[in-house]
């Protein structure tokens, strides 16, 4: 059950960074499922490069941190969740918001996550 410890690694970070956003800027955003998955797409992009032709090691890291940690530490189904509590209270273009940051966010932190990998990868 390696999965299994992984996803807590990822679901319990998600878990403390949501409860300190919250305190911070309180819930009328979910600011932490975003937060998550803007981090999680940096993340995944940087990992993915810096970890690439790193031999078949590499292979078992890349799985462990990026489908175990990050799969746990980010949540398409909190974000389609909150997305339909929008939308059923009325706040379409909060929604509207949340979705096009997240999606455009997203895209854009895991390029720059591969970008920065390429660019301070050794040799």
């Amino acid at each position: 059950m390696a999965g299994d410890g992984r996803r807590r690694l990822g679901a319990g970070a998600r878990h403390l960074i949501g409860g300190w956003l919250v305190r911070q800027l309180g819930s009328g955003m979910p600011w932490g499922t975003l937060a998550v998955n803007l981090l999680g797409s940096f993340a995944a992009g940087f990992l993915l490069i810096w970890l690439e032709g790193r031999g078949s090691s590499a292979l078992y890291l890349r799985a462990f941190l990026i489908v175990g940690v990050l799969g746990g530490l980010t949540t398409y189904s909190a974000l389609m969740l909150e997305c339909l509590l929008m939308a059923r209270g009325a706040k379409s273009g909060v929604l509207a918001g949340y979705l096009g940051l997240t999606l455009v966010g997203g895209f854009f932190l895991v390029w720059v996550g591969a970008r920065l990998a390429e660019i301070i990868k050794p040799g």
